[in-house]
This record gives structure tokens, C-alpha cells and sequence, in this order.
């Protein structure tokens, strides 16, 4: 079984209905994992995505924040949705297919503007969700999993448009950088994107700021897709759609590809 998966944060799956059905249509993935819904659940427009195929989903929703769905053209039940650090916030559900292959869908918290959790408490949140994850992971050893999502975090320095510019800067610093592949290591994840595109500069997500986010380039690779090792060397084809982050009222992140035969 071969499957195309797609992760997106889409900053809202009503306001940006429109490039979420161009993505479906012009890229038809089988799987697409979407973050910062910002809706509740009974409030995602499925009408127009059942059209298409994607008669199946799970989800959690909150009004106006957070929020992480999968649609699917495949069948995939609920399989559980954690609220670490007991924030109160729709950033996780898993979702099963009928291969036996569970993928979790993730919406790390942004983490604020100082890195310093002393002076502001959303970085600590985020350094907390990511223990928990840590946690979660070592108790429970995933396998035949996938893990995908806006971490919030670009690891590498070709992660990033400029290194040493953004070592200071909430996601790139080396305490997030740490607290993340603590992570990786207590699920053995492999990072599949970076297993298919080994090296080069890779981003996902571009600012609002820029006034022309596609010729000043400072972008971060915030969005990933992970396997356990049992199934790691079934995922290929990654590829970053950076033109989407060109479409009309788009999203500040581009979609992130990779297709699995299992």
C-alpha cells in the first residue's frame, strides 16, 4: 500500500477553505494533517472535502485557536488526542489507518517572543510540552508510526536562513533544538525529510512580516514528518510545495510532503 501524506499549518481551515480544496485538487495526497484549524470540530468545512474524497476524519477543535485535523481519502479512526502540559489546548490527535500505521498529528506551542522562561511563560510552555512528549514516548515505544506537524522548531542550521542571526530567536535556540531531539530519541523517530533531502538550506515557513517573503528568503523549517524505524525506509518523495506559500491569502507556512509504500 502506497500512500502520498501532506502536513500544513493552514492558519485557519475556514478562512483558507479555498487553498486548502486548491491542494487537494492539484496534489490529491491521500493523507493531509492540518494545524492552527482555529475551529471547532463540527465547525470544519467537510462538505466540500468530502466532495473531493475525503470522507474520513479526526480532528480536535477549539473556537478561534490551535486545532489539528486529518483528512483522509483512506479509512483511519480515532486513535486518541493528548493534552500535555494540561493547557487545555486541541494541539494533538492520532489516527489509525487500516494498514496498522498510526500518525500523529502535532501543533507544538509557538513558544512567545523571549526565550527565557523566567520572563515569559508561553517558552516555558513549550519547553514543558515537549518534556511530556519526551515522556510519553519513552513510556510507550511507538512503532509502525508516523509523526507529523508544525513543531515549532527548526533543528539544523540549514533549517534556518541564517544560524548564528537566529540562536536567540524563540525556535531556533539551542535549548528548544535540545528539548526536540530529546523527542526524536525517546520515540527513535527519523526525520524522513531530511532522510530524503540530506542537505541544502529547507524551509516551510516564511513570516507575514517580509514584504516580499520570496525574495528576502528568511524562512525556517518548522514543519516535519518523522517514522519509527520500522517503517523509515518506506518514506520518500519529501518535497516543501513553497508555491503554496505564494497563493492568494495564503498560510505562512508551505506544505510538507512525503509518500510511504507499506
Amino acid at each position: 500500500m502506497s500512500f502520498k501524506l501532506c502536513t500544513w499549518n493552514i492558519n485557519s481551515v475556514r478562512l483558507r477553505e479555498p487553498i486548502v480544496l486548491k491542494l487537494l485538487q492539484e496534489q490529491a495526497p491521500d493523507v493531509l494533517c492540518l494545524q492552527e484549524c482555529k475551529s471547532p470540530v463540527d465547525k470544519i468545512p467537510t462538505e466540500a472535502f468530502h466532495a473531493l474524497g475525503y470522507t474520513h476524519m479526526v480532528a480536535r477543535g477549539q473556537k478561534g485557536y490551535n486545532g489539528v485535523a486529518i483528512l483522509s481519502r483512506l479509512p483511519i479512526k480515532d486513535v486518541g488526542g493528548e493534552d500535555f502540559v494540561n493547557l487545555g489546548h486541541a494541539r494533538h490527535v492520532a489516527g489509525q489507518l487500516e494498514n496498522g500505521v498510526t500518525i500523529h498529528n502535532f501543533y507544538v506551542p509557538a513558544g512567545g517572543d523571549k526565550p527565557d522562561r523566567e520572563v515569559n511563560e508561553k517558552f516555558g510552555q513549550k519547553l514543558d510540552y515537549l518534556t511530556e512528549m519526551r515522556d510519553w514516548f519513552k513510556a510507550d515505544a511507538p512503532q509502525k508510526s508516523i509523526l507529523v506537524g508544525d513543531l515549532n522548531i527548526a533543528p539544523r542550521e540549514d533549517d534556518v536562513w541564517n544560524h548564528k542571526a537566529l540562536l536567540k530567536i524563540v525556535s531556533h535556540t539551542p535549548v528548544e533544538v535540545d528539548h526536540l531531539h530529546a523527542v526524536m530519541e525517546a520515540g527513535k523517530w527519523v526525520d524522513i525529510t531530511r532522510q530524503d533531502i540530506p542537505e541544502g538550506q529547507l524551509y516551510s515557513w516564511w513570516s507575514y512580516r517580509a514584504k516580499d517573503w520570496a525574495a528576502a528568503d528568511k524562512g525556517r523549517r518548522l514543519d516535519h514528518v518523522w517514522a519509527t524505524p520500522d517503517i523509515s525506509a518506506s518514506g520518500h518523495s519529501s518535497q516543501v510545495l513553497r508555491e503554496a506559500r505564494g497563493w492568494e491569502k495564503p498560510s505562512d507556512h508551505a506544505p510538507v510532503f512525503t509518500t510511504f509504500d507499506l
